[in-house]
Formats: structure tokens, sequence, C-alpha cells
């Protein structure tokens, strides 16, 4: 998220400083000025359209997956792009798991009255967030029995090829905390974020363009009057000479 955060700011105020020089070039007929603006505005327009193709080329890949009797969705890494899959490695990992751990996201899952959790019926029907389905439970292939929301059976699954399933613990500290499908569970997050602010993007730069369009008219019109002022001004002298010529 810094990392989408700081361009987003730079072109902001990139934006804000050149339309402040393409209005003040509008209201003194500065051509200087304009043709600034119109310079810098076609480049802030390409980089935010550079930006948007990124993001979507970035976030192409990868969504939940559906499983059998199950309304959540499932998350695996390898279902992302290797550059978003670098994001949630190493360092990077330490500081999100510790995030999310201490969010205590997955103990705000409990939905229990008096102490008893839900049936696991009720728990399989439940829509829940990517980071609640990737870090709070097992991969559904693991085959683990339901005990509830945050604690599983392991003696009844397996661990197959999933190296997911072995790194489970019902210990509330650890859960999948350090499972691939944890790190894919925050990338479907990301995602859908990145979408959104895309979209917004594609409306910022819409808006951009017709603004540099109506720029390009007053460029093109202070350019008109600037040369067709020296001709008004000696048509006028020819035609109201002065009284006093000797």
């Amino acid at each position: 998220m810094r990392f989408l955060q700081w361009p987003l700011i730079i072109i902001g105020v990139c934006i804000m400083l050149v339309s402040l020089a393409g209005f003040v070039g509008a209201c003194y007929r500065s051509t200087f000025l304009l043709r600034l603006y119109l310079f810098a505005m076609f480049f802030i327009i390409v980089a935010l359209v550079g930006f948007i193709v990124f993001a979507f080329v970035v976030t192409a890949k990868g969504s939940g997956r559906s499983e059998l009797n199950r309304a959540y969705r499932d998350y695996y890494l390898v279902d992302y792009s290797g550059w978003l899959e670098e994001r949630v490695s190493g360092r990077y990992w330490r500081k999100i798991s510790s995030c999310i751990r201490d969010s205590k996201v997955c103990k705000n899952m409990a939905r229990g009255v008096g102490g008893v959790s839900e049936s696991s019926d009720l728990f399989f029907l439940r829509t829940l967030k990517p980071i609640e389905s990737g870090c709070c439970k097992p991969p559904t292939e693991c085959g683990f029995a339901y005990v509830n929301e945050t604690a599983w059976d392991t003696r009844a699954g397996y661990a197959g090829g999933n190296l997911d399933c072995t790194r489970w613990s019902n210990i509330q500290e650890q859960l999948c905390y350090g499972c691939d499908s944890c790190k894919a569970g925050v990338l479907a997050s990301i995602r859908k974020s990145w979408r959104k602010v895309s979209m917004i993007n594609i409306v910022v730069v819409a808006i951009l363009v017709i603004v540099y369009l109506v720029g390009c008219v007053a460029f093109r019109n202070n350019k008109r009057i600037k040369n067709d002022e020296p001709y008004g001004e000696n048509k006028m002298t020819k035609s109201h000479p002065s009284r006093f010529q000797f």
C-alpha cells in the first residue's frame, strides 16, 4: 500500500502545481506558462496511464477458488503474479503477519453464544474475507475436521502436497500466519484495493484529458490574439492618423 501511496501523492502535487501554472498563464496570456502547462500535463497523463496499465497487469491474475459445499473461497499464492508474490516474502511478510496477528482478525471471527461455537454447517455457509479464509483456517483440501472457527482436528486430514497443511497450528498465536494461503489472502485484499484505485484513476485521466484539450484551445487562442495585436494596432494607426502630423 505504501508503494501505491507515494506515486499517487507525487502525481497529485504535480497536477496541482501544473494546473496553477496553466491558470496563471491563461489569465495573463503567458504563452510560456501555457506551453509549460501543456508539456507537463502531457507527461502527467502518460504517467497516470502507465500506472493504470501497471496496476491492471499486476492484478490481472489471482482470485479465490471455490470449494465444494463451502460459501467461502480458498486462496493460493501461485494464482498471483510474481511481482505481487515478492511483496509478501521475507522481511515484508514478517511485518505484515505481525500486523495481522495484532489486529485480532481471527479472534473476531467467533460467533458462538454462551461459549459454544457455531456448528460446522453454519461456518461453511459463511462468506469469509480473504484474510480470514487464508490466515485463520487451514486450506479446505487438507481435510481437517472443524472444531471451531480457529481450531481444527488435524487427525482427520492429510498433509498431501500442500505444505500449508503442515504449517497450520491450533495455537492461536500461530494459526496459519506462516502459510502461503495467508499471503494469498493478503494479496487478494490488495488486489481489490488496487482495482478500485485504478478505476478512480481512469476517471481522473478522462477529466485531465478534457482539461488538457481546453488548455490546447486556450493556447491556440492566445497565440492567435498575440499574432493579431500588431496588425490591429497598425490598422488603427492608419485609419485614425494623428492630427498633429506635418
